[in-house]
């Protein structure tokens, strides 16, 4: 029978993480602990881990009633994992955070301090980022920062995932059931009262990262066509732009061949603009592509995950 306290459930999406999860899970357990004015459930999403991650948590979980796992058949992406885990929630709030231990979970009653004070999402800020390559730091505020300038939903810069929310604001997420996910930009999408905290990123504690270069530019692909069709329209700018110099090359030489007596019959001016419509063109026809995969996506209707197997979680009753 469930308590008059408050439920509080968090997350943790975790993929090949057999390094870390244990420590992972002792540490969240000894903050539930803590924890005097809230209920606490620690829900393991295992994004279909080739490791041995799966059957820790089983062992943590068979002497642990608080931890309960949620794993898929196969592995479905770190979004997704977030997303079922959110499904799974029963919490009157719900916090996120990764298993890697970079996000510290001594910043969590923090959050509940905020969410008391009648915020519903307290996103972390990050202020450092320990263990993270310069290029990557870079390129990330890089990256928040052009998709500010692109998109008309106001996206917090420097933060990830690790962020409360309140049920309303899960269940507004609940009702989204796009497939190509940013779940930080859908949070910032529905509104709400939302505040920053401030936290310092603490380098992985153990393992590898499981965002390389070609899962960080998926990603953020993923962040700058979900939330923006200025693409479409950098698209239509390149085509006139392309004209434009067309139509000056055309003027440039029929002044040549008509007015002068150097027109030269070469291959050169040829090929130059050749080169460049083409290129123009399969730029443009690349971001149309982009747009028209997430719409077939989208149409063909299949579940966001299939799970393969549930340690301690009931179905939802909505």
């Amino acid at each position: 029978m469930r308590s008059s306290r408050p439920l509080l459930s968090v997350v943790v999406p975790c993929y090949n993480e057999q390094q870390v999860i244990a420590e992972t899970a002792t540490q969240l357990i000894a903050l539930a602990d803590r924890l005097d004015e809230v209920d606490v459930e620690l829900i393991f999403v295992d994004d279909g881990s080739r490791d041995t991650t799966c059957s820790l948590l089983r062992q943590i979980a068979a002497t642990e009633p608080r931890v309960k796992i949620l794993s898929f058949a196969r592995n479905f992406g770190h979004q997704i994992a977030v997303t079922a885990g959110i499904d799974a929630a029963s919490g009157d709030a719900v916090v996120l955070i990764d298993a890697d231990l970079q996000d510290p979970p001594e910043v969590i009653p923090a959050m509940l301090a905020k969410w008391r004070e009648g915020y519903d999402v307290v996103y972390g800020t990050r202020t450092d980022r320990e263990g993270e390559s310069v290029f990557k730091r870079f390129t990330a505020k890089a990256f928040y920062r052009l998709l500010n300038r692109l998109s008309d939903t106001v996206i917090p810069l420097d933060t990830g995932d690790f962020r409360l929310m309140s049920r309303r604001v899960v269940d507004a997420l609940r009702s989204m059931p796009e497939r190509d996910r940013f779940v930080r930009g859908m949070v910032s999408w529905v509104g709400f009262r939302q505040t920053a905290l401030p936290y310092r990123r603490a380098e992985r504690f153990a393992g590898e990262t499981k965002y390389p270069l070609r899962k960080m530019i998926h990603f953020a692909a993923d962040g700058l066509l979900s939330f923006s069709t200025k693409p479409l329209q950098l698209s239509i700018g390149l085509g006139a732009l392309s004209s434009l110099l067309a139509f000056a090359g055309i003027v440039y030489v029929l002044g040549v061949r008509l007015f002068t007596d150097r027109w030269v019959e070469g291959w050169a001016g040829l090929f130059i603009a050749v080169l460049f419509l083409g290129g123009v063109q399969l730029i443009t026809v690349g971001i149309l592509g982009e747009y028209i995969g997430r719409i077939y996506n989208e149409v063909k209707r299949r579940p966001l995950y299939v799970v393969g197997e549930t340690v301690g979680l009931e179905p939802r009753r909505d």
